[in-house]
């Protein structure tokens, strides 16, 4: 059995592609399944996670073949919501890089990411009180958190699909990028995130993901562990150096 997704590990990140091309990269249970075992290793050994899709598509959705023959115990059980959840909680930070269609399913595991991308042939959205279904895994609390309360009832409700434009505009979009740009500008942010402390980055990460009646307590615990770390004190000395480098540099220039 071929598998749906493409992964490549580096010391300092994990990209997974979607690889279902046949069927614009629907999300099956196989592919769960992988999803789940790479959530696995990124909990075992945390590293940044970049997701994109094959063959110029993210995601077009859950794979109806099988959703539609899905009971009421199926429902509960959260399938896909199980997953989009634990990738939402990794310890490292997580990019979509986004294009062609995210939809459906395929939009709720961009909208699981901390960072979302995308091409100018982006177009996302959640049509599915049109197939008879409401979006479950995650729509209704994760878009309201990224684009407004307002703006994401129009989209859960009318099932209205959103180009690349709008989406960059309310802001599910951080940027845009040519198709053949997209995975380099998701490399690049996962170079600026990963040459920052790992511990801070995550603990960035798990202050932002708070329930708000944590804050500011959670911080204040955080950066507790952060300031007793040998780390911080590393880099701050690095820092200092560095200063006190270019201020003899500029001295020396000067005269």
């Amino acid at each position: 059995m071929a598998e749906a997704l493409r992964i490549e590990r580096r010391d300092d990140r994990t990209v997974v592609t979607l690889d279902r091309p046949a069927v614009r990269n629907a999300i099956d249970q196989a592919m769960v399944d992988e999803l789940h075992a790479v959530c696995a290793e990124l909990e075992s050994t945390p590293r940044a996670l970049v997701i994109t899709g094959a063959d110029g598509v993210f995601a077009s959705g859950a794979d109806i073949r099988q959703l539609r023959d899905r009971t009421a115990d199926d429902a509960r059980r959260g399938i896909n919501s199980t997953v989009f959840r634990r990738i939402r909680e990794l310890p490292m930070p997580v990019i979509a890089a986004v294009d062609g269609y995210a939809l459906g399913g395929g939009a709720e595991l961009a909208y699981a990411a901390d960072i979302r991308i995308g091409t100018p042939r982006v177009r996302i959205g959640n049509p599915e009180t049109g197939l008879g279904i409401i979006a479950a895994a995650g729509a209704t609390w994760r878009l309201p958190e990224i684009v407004g309360h307002a703006r994401a009832s129009e989209l859960l409700l009318t099932g209205r699909i959103i180009d690349a434009d709008e989406a960059l505009a309310w802001g599910l979009l951080s940027s845009l990028h040519e198709p053949d740009e997209l995975l380099g500008a998701a490399h690049a942010l996962a170079d600026r995130i990963c040459v920052n402390g790992a511990r801070a980055t995550a603990l960035t990460k798990r202050a932002l993901l708070a329930p708000p009646d944590q804050h500011p307590a959670i911080e204040l615990e955080l950066q507790a562990e952060l300031f007793d770390s040998d780390e911080k004190h590393q880099r701050m000395t690095a820092f200092l150096e560095r200063g006190e480098r270019r201020s003899q540099r500029s001295e020396k220039e000067s005269r």
